[in-house]
């Protein structure tokens, strides 16, 4: 029987099968095809979809803006400022009227709860684009942009490296054990994730041959890697931690002899973005003043060496989430 997602939100990548990640991916092919060929795809003129930001945004916003317009859906960004949500009016409440309003709402903010909230309350398709725990719409990105450019996802090695239990490490674990992927974290043990989704991880993994591990040994983690991946140390919301995480992730670092230790020519360097790479930032230039760091959870020299596949991720956030709209409505 032919999968279809209609109707489906989109809080984790828990509820979703490795059948229906393919699809997902699948799809997201065809529309960048389109995209680069200027093939005009508005399959879906009339919706209208609400995006519900709590924290800001570059990528998640531009991606859902784009792929609605794309797809002739008209997106209305609805920021912190612009709506009573969680002042004078209760999640449930906003969720009934937004879910009368639009065909679908992206959520992007702290607490997942909230999204699960919406989800259960506004009747209409609802997209996580990050919460505190996870943020499934980055994932997707991440395995287009392996697909496309390293292999297939069960013959990938990823070691993802840092904090090893903030919302793309939890995914990532996540939707590599639902795809059949070999993957570590590769992070101090107090930075793991909770023992409740390493378990579920592991429950995913038996049933997808995937291979979930987990090493405070970096250069040992890495050797073989196809992918080295990394994220901030501090997660928004998070920045009167940054003195704790240098001390905890300073020997975390993806640099050159990282690089080199996977023995691996043609391994591949990803980063959902925004990065710590150098100083040109007012956090990055703070950082350098307060603890002497040039760069934080990953070097310039790797950043922009030939390694990256950094701002080809950050495109195939449009295309994934265009796809995920898509399917979904």
């Amino acid at each position: 029987m032919a999968l279809n997602l209609r109707g489906r939100s989109l809080l984790t990548l828990e509820d979703y099968s490795k059948e229906e990640i393919e699809l997902l991916l699948a799809t997201a092919r065809e529309y960048k095809q389109m995209k680069q060929a200027g093939i005009p795809h508005a399959t879906l003129n009339g919706k209208s979809i609400a995006l519900l930001f709590e924290k800001t945004s570059t990528r998640t916003r531009c991606a859902f803006e784009v792929a609605a317009t794309d797809l002739g859906i008209h997106p209305t960004y609805l920021g912190q400022g612009d709506t009573q949500f969680g002042k004078k009016e209760s999640t449930e409440d906003t969720a009934k009227v937004l879910g009368r309003m639009f065909d679908g709402i992206e959520f992007r903010g702290y607490a997942h709860q909230t999204v699960v909230d919406l989800a259960t309350h506004s009747g209409v398709p609802v997209w996580n684009g990050l919460t505190d725990f996870f943020h499934p719409t980055q994932v997707l990105a991440d395995f287009f942009t392996i697909e496309e450019s390293v292999k297939p996802l069960h013959k990938t090695k990823m070691v993802y490296v840092g904090d090893g239990r903030n919302n793309t490490a939890n995914s990532l674990m996540i939707g590599a054990s639902k795809v059949g992927m070999n993957f570590t974290i590769a992070s101090p043990v107090e930075l793991r994730p909770s023992e409740d989704l390493i378990n579920e991880a592991e429950r995913f993994a038996a049933e997808s041959s995937a291979s979930i591990n987990f090493s405070d040994d970096l250069l040992s983690a890495v050797e073989g890697a196809d992918v080295i991946y990394t994220d901030v140390w501090v997660s928004m919301g998070e920045e009167d931690k940054f003195a704790e995480r240098i001390e905890l992730l300073r020997n975390y670092q993806v640099n050159q002899r990282v690089i080199e230790a996977t023995h691996n020519p043609d391994v591949k360097f990803l980063h959902c973005l925004p990065a710590f790479h150098d100083t040109n930032t007012v956090i990055g230039a703070d950082i350098h003043d307060k603890f002497g760091l040039d760069s934080m959870e990953v070097s310039d020299e790797v950043f922009r060496g030939p390694h990256s596949l950094v701002f080809d991720l950050s495109e195939n956030r449009m295309h994934t989430i265009k796809a995920l709209i898509a399917l979904t409505l």
